[in-house]
């Protein structure tokens, strides 16, 4: 079963989303999209390498 990479949701109870990383591929859902593209450091601890990914230029 497929589950979402940060608050481990799973597809039965939530739709999920396909991201490829490092030749892995991972789910993540909609309500925890934002942390990936406005906080990508925070899920550093469940994508390694993350903590280097800055985000978009107009955030504060």
């Amino acid at each position: 079963m497929k589950n979402c990479l940060n608050c481990q949701k799973s597809e039965q109870q939530i739709p999920l989303l396909p991201i490829h990383y490092q030749d892995a591929d991972v789910f993540i859902c909609p309500q925890c999209l934002p942390a990936l593209i406005h906080k990508p450091a925070s899920l550093a601890d469940k994508l390694p390498g993350l903590e280097n990914v800055q985000p978009p230029k107009d955030e504060p």
